[in-house]
């Protein structure tokens, strides 16, 4: 069985009844995965639920020869992540692959936030992913093998107006990725994210027809999703053909005279060399960086 096979593997995908995550199930059950196709039938705003886009994804994956089953649980709740990974483990035994992509959008300027709309997206971006990712995390643990693969945005990563909501929350699930990433090492179980540039329901008012259709990023996931994939705690942006690392760095900074406290006009002083990026590490956890001021810190005493 080639690495790249997920023969015998269990998949989750949520939000897969349209756009991306339809894309990423239908991708994952022709690389081998029977797939749990989780999606509540909602509008892009969260209302409305339906079953039948989950068990429409169904019958395109039974029709290609694969093996799925629909879940309409919801992510935005512990119950419905507990149940959902519950319908895996009954029906396939197992789960091997989590793709966290359940999103919905309620934009609207920061001046202008409703905090029903903002603890909404949280609900289901942020919480929703932890919902899921919790029960499937510990049944990985059991197995000694996972892949968790989070679905972030640019949105996330680097701001865009309108979008206090989205953004925050797609940024927390990096955070809580890179977590997971450290630890979840141990026991076999790879977490990494995508930042998806695709044309959706989302984002068909964006782009056109043909630019940044999904496909373009169902093949990373997959590669994220299967044995071969060696790489944790990673970002990647996928969009139109390209492919590119998203990565936090630090940088070299600058270091006051003999440790003592910089005052306000120390740092304006050198704050072109506190913000220059021409020498950069790349820290892979919060001890990474601590280990960088080594010489400048003392261990606290026993």
């Amino acid at each position: 069985m080639s690495e790249l096979s997920l023969d015998g593997r269990v998949a989750i995908v949520t939000g897969a009844g349209g756009g991306l995550g339809r894309v990423y199930a239908l991708e994952l059950a022709r690389a081998g995965a029977q797939v749990v196709v989780n999606d509540v039938g909602g509008s892009v705003d969260g209302a409305a639920a339906a079953d039948s886009p989950a068990q429409a994804v169904v019958e395109e994956i039974e029709a290609l020869g694969g093996k799925a089953i629909a879940s309409t649980d919801t992510v935005a709740t512990v119950e419905g992540g507990r149940s959902l990974v519950r319908t895996a483990v009954e029906r396939f035994g197992r789960v091997d692959v989590l793709v966290n992509n359940a999103g919905i959008l309620r934009d609207r300027s920061f001046a202008k936030l409703d905090w029903d709309d903002f603890g909404a997206v949280h609900d289901v971006h942020l919480r929703g992913a932890a919902h899921v990712t919790q029960p499937a995390f510990l049944q990985m643990k059991e197995q000694g093998y996972g892949r968790l693969v989070f679905v972030s945005s640019n949105a996330g990563t680097f701001g865009n107006f309108g979008q206090a909501a989205y953004g925050s929350a797609k940024a927390g699930i990096i955070g809580l990725s890179n977590v997971l990433a450290i630890e979840g090492g141990r026991d076999g179980i790879l977490s990494n994210v995508v930042c998806p540039i695709a044309r959706t329901r989302m984002t068909e008012s964006i782009f056109a027809p043909g630019t940044a259709e999904p496909e373009h990023v169902a093949g990373l996931v997959v590669y994220l999703a299967s044995e071969a994939c060696a790489v944790t705690h990673q970002v990647f942006s996928a969009g139109a053909g390209r492919y590119s690392r998203v990565f936090t760095g630090l940088s070299e900074g600058w270091v006051s005279p003999d440790g003592a406290a910089a005052s306000a006009e120390d740092v304006a002083r050198h704050l072109e060399q506190i913000c220059d990026t021409q020498r950069f590490t790349v820290p892979q956890s919060a001890a990474d960086e601590l280990a960088e001021l080594s010489d400048l810190l003392e261990p606290a005493e026993a």
